[in-house]
C-alpha cells in the first residue's frame, strides 16, 4: 500500500473512530433520564444544601440518571406545587411529602402505588415495609398498598434546659411524665413578669395542628379517623379537654407565652433562656445541639391518660403522571436515599429517624447513638408510642380548622368547648363532600 494511502486511509479509520465515539457519547446522553425531585425544609437548620450534596453525589455514581433537587419551602408549599405540577401536565418524578398528605393523595388518585416497582425488585409490600420501623408504615400505606416510602420522620419531643431545672430546683434526671408533673415544673421554672416561661411550642400552620393532635391522643383521644378520610373529632371529650389544657397554660397557669410562635421563635426563646421547656420535632435535633449554649436533654411528650406520639416528617412519593422512564429513575433515587448508608447520613446530620432500620446497624450509626443519648431517646418514643398523624380529605383546610381555633386560644380568652365546636363546624363542611361522594358507592 501506498504511503499517501496508507495515511488517507488511517485518517479516515481515525475520523469514524472519532465519530463512532461521539455517537455513542450523544447516545448515552441521550440515555440519561431527567428527573426533579420536589424537596421541603420544615425544620431549622442547612438542610437544603445537605440535600443538594446528597443528590450530586447520587448524581455521580448513576450517570444514566440526571436528578435536579427543587426547594419548594414548607410541606403545605411542597404540596401546593406539586399539584400545581401535576396539574399543569409537569409533576415532578419525585417529592419529599408530608406522610399525612398521603392518604389525601390517593383519594385523588395523585400518587401512584409503588407495588409494581417493589414486585419488579423481587419484593412485597409487606415485605419492603418491614426494612422500616413499624410506626412509619401507618401514613406510608393504605388498603395494604404502598404509597410512600419514609424518609424523613419524626415524633414531637419535650426538650428541657438542664441548667433551668437545676436553678429552678428541679431534678433534671427526673423530667415531667404527666400533664400535671408538666404543670408543676412549668411553674417554678415560669417569671412572667420577667418574661420567663415554664413551656412553649410553635403554633403557627402544620405545627400547631400536629401538636394539637399529639396533645388529644396523650389525653386517650383519636382525634380523626385512622381507617377512614372523612371523619374528625375536634368535639370529643379528649380534644376539648386538650384546647382546655392548652388554654389554662396561658391564661390560669400563666406559664406559657400567648400568642402564636413559629419555630424560629421557639428555638430562639430556648435558647436564650426565655423559656424552659419546648414541644419541637425530632428532626429538630441536630439544630438545637449545634446552637444551644447549654446543655439540654429530651424526653417523651408527657401524657395524661396514655403516652401517644403522631409520626411526622416526610415520605417520598412519586406523583401521577410521569413515564415508566421516569418512574424507574424516580423509583432508583428513591431506594438510594432510603438506603441504610443514606439514611443513616441524613438521619446524624438533622436528627430524624433514619426510617430503615438496617441504617442503626452500621458502625457510624452506633458511634452516633451512644454519644447523642437524645437520639435513642426519641427512637425508643417512637417504637413504643408512635402513632399515624392526622390523616384525611383536604387535609391541609381540615387541619387549619382546628388550627385557627387553637391560636383563637392562645390570642383570646374564648373557651375550648366554643374552640372545638367551631373547628368541628368547620371542618364538617369540608369533609361533606367526601362523605357524600363515598356514601354513594356503598351497598343499598
Amino acid at each position: 500500500m501506498p504511503t499517501t494511502e496508507f495515511h488517507m486511509t488511517r485518517r479516515a479509520a481515525l475520523g469514524a473512530a472519532i465519530v463512532a465515539s461521539a455517537a455513542g457519547l450523544a447516545v448515552r446522553a441521550r440515555a440519561a433520564t431527567e428527573i426533579e425531585m420536589f424537596f421541603p425544609v420544615p425544620v431549622q437548620g442547612k438542610l437544603a444544601t445537605e440535600m443538594q450534596r446528597l443528590v450530586g453525589l447520587f448524581n455521580t455514581q448513576h450517570p444514566d440518571i440526571k436528578v435536579t433537587p427543587v426547594y419548594t419551602g414548607s410541606y403545605d408549599d411542597t404540596n401546593f406545587k406539586t399539584r400545581a405540577a401535576i396539574q399543569a401536565g409537569r409533576p415532578p418524578a419525585a417529592a419529599i411529602m408530608s406522610a399525612n398528605f398521603i392518604r389525601e393523595y390517593v383519594i385523588d388518585s395523585a400518587a401512584i402505588a409503588l407495588d409494581e416497582l417493589i414486585a419488579k425488585d423481587g419484593g412485597t409490600p409487606q415485605g419492603f415495609m418491614a426494612e422500616f420501623w413499624p410506626a412509619l408504615a401507618l401514613n406510608a400505606t393504605d388498603h395494604g398498598r404502598v404509597y410512600g416510602v419514609p424518609f424523613q420522620n419524626s415524633t414531637p419531643l419535650l426538650f428541657y434546659n438542664v441548667q433551668a431545672f437545676k436553678d429552678a430546683g428541679l431534678d433534671p434526671d427526673k423530667p415531667p411524665v404527666t400533664w400535671q408533673d408538666w404543670v408543676d415544673a412549668a411553674r417554678k421554672l415560669s417569671k412572667p413578669g420577667a418574661d420567663k416561661w415554664g413551656i412553649a411550642w410553635p403554633n403557627s400552620y402544620d405545627y400547631c395542628g400536629w401538636l394539637a393532635s399529639t396533645l388529644a391522643m396523650a389525653n386517650g383521644g383519636q382525634y380523626y379517623d385512622t381507617a377512614y378520610g372523612g371523619q374528625v373529632y375536634y368535639t370529643e371529650p379528649a380534644t376539648v379537654a386538650a384546647l382546655r389544657f392548652i388554654h389554662d397554660l396561658v391564661h390560669t397557669h400563666k406559664v406559657m407565652p400567648p400568642g402564636v410562635l413559629d419555630p424560629n421563635g421557639t428555638t430562639a426563646a430556648f435558647f436564650s433562656g426565655r423559656v424552659g421547656m419546648i414541644l419541637l420535632s425530632t428532626g429538630a435535633l441536630g439544630f438545637i445541639r449545634d446552637n444551644m449554649k447549654q446543655p439540654f436533654r429530651v424526653a417523651f411528650v408527657p401524657k395524661n391518660v396514655v403516652n401517644a406520639a403522631p409520626v411526622g416528617g416526610g415520605s417520598l412519593i412519586i406523583p401521577a403522571g410521569n413515564s415508566p422512564e421516569r418512574q424507574a429513575a424516580a423509583w432508583t433515587l428513591i431506594k438510594w436515599l432510603t438506603s441504610p448508608e443514606i439514611a443513616g447520613q441524613w438521619s446524624r446530620f438533622t436528627g430524624y429517624f433514619a426510617p430503615n432500620r438496617a441504617a442503626y446497624d452500621l458502625p457510624e450509626m452506633k458511634q452516633y447513638m451512644a454519644a447523642n443519648p437524645n437520639a435513642g431517646v426519641a427512637l425508643e418514643q417512637l417504637n413504643r408510642y408512635g402513632r399515624g398523624w392526622f390523616a384525611t380529605y383536604k387535609t391541609v383546610p381540615v387541619r387549619k380548622a382546628m388550627e385557627d381555633q387553637v391560636q383563637a386560644i392562645l390570642n383570646t380568652d374564648i373557651s375550648a368547648d366554643a374552640a372545638a365546636a367551631r373547628a368541628q363546624s368547620d371542618a364538617d363542611a369540608l369533609l361533606r363532600p367526601y362523605l357524600e361522594q363515598t356514601a354513594l358507592k356503598l351497598p343499598v
